[in-house]
């Protein structure tokens, strides 16, 4: 349903390169660069200002990237909805998550839900939770799942499931062989942290902070961006950190890490879905958020 014109001007926004948007669109770049020239044309208007091999949106081009993501989105919901009255479960389901929740939950959740409705396209982002957000208040997807507050009021936020945050070690690690350590040992540590934004950071500095440790004098070593990432930096012996429960079956099975339970200090944190304000959800959005509702029983045994 969505023009062909402004389909191709909305990949070309979104890659910021005729060529990649070129292949996105299985099309030859002389066809994209036809297409634009066009549309530019017909709105006399320049969209895309070109220095060599690059380009980027002039004003214009931004203002029309928005609407056309926007257009995008309602033809998606007019698709889904139309097939629905079809009886049918059909479209792209843009499903934008936080890395944790992309990685250890959604493969199995999806397959399932992906199993039961063979009509859905689905379409994972993975990214921290402030950029999950950005995407959501952007129009570019319609349904998130964070690991932490939204931070903003033009969003809308339902619990998913708990979670709780481990400290982990290496297997040699001297913590943990007399049992759990005082708290204040954290300060002295090397800490291997999560980037900045991400959820899982941002509800471990709020439990330490609470539990009277000044962030300031934490021996932070490494901020890395996955948690595959962090687990690796801890089985070398590079440091300790805080990971999810959901992220661990695998390693503690094999010991190949072990956790450190810390006195006083319980990390426990929801999982999100994350939607903009308004309305309930409906569409495919709609059917797969109530379908994961009714799967958090199975993901918890």
């Amino acid at each position: 349903m969505e023009s062909f014109r402004l389909k191709v001007f909305r990949v070309a926004a979104e890659e910021l390169s005729f060529t990649h948007a070129a292949e996105k669109l299985f099309l030859t770049q002389p066809a994209v660069t036809m297409q634009i020239k066009n549309l530019e044309d017909e709105l006399q208007l320049r969209l895309f200002d070109r220095t060599g091999q690059r380009i980027a949106l002039t004003p214009a081009g931004r203002v029309l990237q928005e609407y056309a993501t926007r257009i995008a989105g309602l033809c998606r919901e007019a698709e889904t909805a139309l097939a629905g009255l079809r009886g049918e479960s059909i479209g792209r389901l843009e499903l934008a998550a936080s890395t944790t929740i992309a990685q250890y939950l959604l493969p199995g959740l999806a397959g399932e839900f992906l199993r039961e409705n063979p009509g859905v396209e689905l379409h994972i982002v993975s990214a921290n939770t402030a950029d999950v957000v950005a995407s959501l208040a952007a129009g570019r997807v319609r349904l998130g799942l964070i690991e932490g507050p939204a931070g903003r009021s033009d969003v809308k936020t339902e619990s998913f499931l708990e979670d709780t945050l481990l400290l982990i070690a290496p297997p040699s690690h001297e913590w943990g062989e007399a049992g759990p350590v005082d708290v204040a040992k954290l300060a002295g540590a090397p800490l291997i942290l999560r980037e900045r934004g991400s959820g899982t950071r941002d509800v471990v500095e709020r439990a330490l902070r609470k539990a009277g440790l000044e962030l300031k004098k934490l021996h932070v070593v490494m901020e890395l961006d996955s948690t595959e990432a962090v687990k690796s930096a801890v089985r070398a012996g590079l440091g300790v950190g805080f990971v999810s429960e959901w992220a661990l079956s695998r390693e503690i099975a094999l010991g190949l890490l072990k956790t450190v339970p810390v006195r006083k200090l319980d990390i426990r944190r929801e999982f999100l879905f994350v939607y903009p304000r308004g309305p309930e959800l409906t569409g495919i959005e709609g059917k797969f958020a109530r379908f994961a509702k009714t799967k958090r029983g199975e993901l918890r045994s």
